[in-house]
């Protein structure tokens, strides 16, 4: 009995059911209690300056600089994507234009050789005796004798009057007028 008075003078006069751990809220219960039916002072005022107000963000404003880079670099990229679209076009061309090159090489040495065999002398002898032509004899030939000196004779023509003139310039004009519209 002596221990359970003991107890009761440590915790209030309370007594002790359980553990005899320290109760650590047992202060701020008590002052709860005893203030149960009191008004608080100023916890109104503090709950109504203590709503949160909801956090909005400060519009933004975006540089016309940035927005011009933005628009540059967009536009550099499209150009150098072009450009990698013609290369690729010039490259396939390029191949193409090869490869019709290497058979008109081929076809080069092939005519070339044609031509080559059309030239034997026995074989233009053979072609011209089947159409039936012959050497020309000496009384078909003429040789000029240039050892005596050059000579020319230049006769002036009579200068038109002014109305041949005139009729050759009309003439012309006519001519030149019925071309433009033919």
């Amino acid at each position: 009995m002596a221990a359970a008075a003991r107890d009761m003078r440590l915790r209030g006069g309370q007594a002790v059911n359980g553990s005899l751990a320290y109760d650590l809220d047992y202060a701020v219960r008590e002052r709860a209690l005893r203030h149960a039916g009191e008004a608080v002072r100023g916890q109104e005022k503090a709950k109504v300056q203590a709503r949160p107000r909801p956090l909005v963000r400060e519009r933004q404003y975006v540089s016309k600089l940035a927005v011009l880079s933005v628009a540059a670099i967009m536009g550099l990229a499209l150009v150098v994507l072009m450009n990698y679209v013609e290369l690729t076009l010039l490259s396939a061309e390029t191949v193409k234009l090869q490869s019709q090159l290497a058979e008109l090489e081929a076809e080069q040495v092939h005519l070339t050789a044609q031509y080559q065999q059309m030239f034997d002398m026995a074989s233009v002898k053979e072609a011209a005796e089947a159409a039936g032509m012959a050497k020309p004899s000496g009384t078909q030939m003429d040789r000029l004798d240039l050892s005596e000196g050059d000579s020319a004779v230049a006769y002036r023509q009579k200068e038109p009057n002014l109305l041949q003139r005139m009729l050759a310039s009309l003439h012309g004009g006519f001519y030149a007028v019925v071309e433009y519209f033919d």
